[in-house]
């Protein structure tokens, strides 16, 4: 039998479903996609690079940092997590210093990054107050609140 997950376990019928936030995907998708570039990166500087920095080291740094973007995705929810992103961003930046192109592409994420941020914070600002005036309708209507009546039978 299957593991179930906590949300799973504490799961009743008739529970609304929690919705999840826009920032997150939004900062998750982000995330994601530089850990692609940073793999890639890191293929670039092995093989334009080589010369000048061990292959271990430009491997080891490369690969350790799209594992830590993609670990970070699973801390984007707390409190702090937002923060290690611009962290992050941050890095990326800075290898610029190895690799000039990563300035460009590092301060482009940079900006899809704050975008992300800032449009999901304002989707998730929305989608609240849309819930907080359908709960106060369904609470002023309860008779209309569980749907279209049923047809009565003859």
């Amino acid at each position: 039998m299957a593991r179930l997950t906590k949300a799973q376990r504490e799961w009743r019928p008739g529970m609304p479903k929690k919705r999840r936030s826009t920032k997150v995907m939004f900062a998750s998708t982000v995330l994601l996609l530089e850990a692609f570039v940073m793999f890639f990166a890191t293929l670039a500087v092995f093989g334009l690079r080589r010369g000048e920095f061990p292959p271990v080291l430009i491997l080891g740094v490369g690969i350790g940092l799209s594992v830590v973007m993609v670990a970070a995705c699973a801390v984007l929810n707390k409190p702090w997590g937002i923060g290690v992103g611009w962290v992050l961003q941050l890095v990326l930046i800075l290898l610029g210093i190895i690799e000039p192109t990563m300035y460009l592409v590092g301060g482009l994420f940079a900006l899809a990054w704050w975008y992300g941020i800032r449009t999901g914070i304002r989707l998730d600002r929305e989608a609240a107050q849309r819930a907080r005036e359908q709960a106060e309708w369904e609470a002023a209507h309860p008779d209309q609140a569980a749907g279209p009546a049923q047809p009565q039978s003859p």
